[in-house]
């Protein structure tokens, strides 16, 4: 069954915040090649290679800064891939299903606000749109990050939490692994989060790109 949205609904999908972020992003109805700007391929996907190692993920890398205290998060950059936008709070629709930035702000990314805000211990998530009915958006090229890119988030109290990626993938909305991708982490993590893989007028994207980072420093 499929809700407003087109997002799974039914008996729990709804509940801890893991769970409901299952919705992030999904069924956002967009028609591609909309502009003359906007390639008929589609956004970049993420290639096999890039794919989280979920071994090394767990382990504890050598030098890991101390997680900070909780700040809102105010802009995100990535320069790998030129995304610099500010950041919104997102939570709840009125349907209970986690909300996403405006469609006609094209520059614009959202943080989850019922999970830790970046660089605290645990899970932070942030999401954007892949594009809109003008064209590109906030993230139509986070398919194109490789590991080792840098995601910098500025914060409301003059940090900035610095994140390096460790894999990059495609996942089915069908499916989505929630406990996987949101569980609460030992150390501070980042999801970063749009709509990806197959592409379909009557059903929109089939998927979400994920990209996975961990806190490597702080400015």
């Amino acid at each position: 069954m499929q809700g407003s949205s087109g997002l799974p609904s039914g008996p729990g999908t709804r509940g801890a915040w893991g769970v409901l972020a299952v919705v992030l992003l999904v069924g956002v109805h967009l028609v591609r090649g909309g502009t003359e700007e906007w390639p008929t391929a589609g956004p970049p996907q993420p290639l096999a290679a890039a794919a989280p190692d979920h071994a090394a993920a767990v382990a504890r890398p050598d030098v890991v800064p101390a997680p900070l205290p909780a700040s809102r998060p105010v802009h995100v950059r990535v320069p790998a891939v030129r995304i610099d936008a500010p950041v919104t709070g997102v939570g709840l629709d009125a349907e209970g299903w986690i909300d996403t930035p405006p469609p006609y702000e094209r520059n614009l990314a959202g943080w989850f606000t019922r999970a830790v805000t970046p660089g605290e211990k645990g899970t932070a998530v942030v999401v954007g749109h892949v594009d809109t009915p003008d064209g590109r958006a906030v993230f139509y090229d986070l398919g194109a990050l490789n590991k080792g890119h840098r995601i910098e988030i500025a914060r409301q109290d003059g940090r900035t939490a610095v994140f390096s990626v460790y894999g990059i993938e495609v996942v089915p909305k069908d499916g989505f692994p929630a406990e996987r991708i949101y569980k609460a982490a030992a150390h501070p993590e980042l999801r970063v989060i749009t709509c990806g893989g197959g592409f379909s007028k009557q059903k929109g994207y089939e998927g979400n790109v994920v990209v996975s980072a961990r806190l490597v420093d702080v400015r």
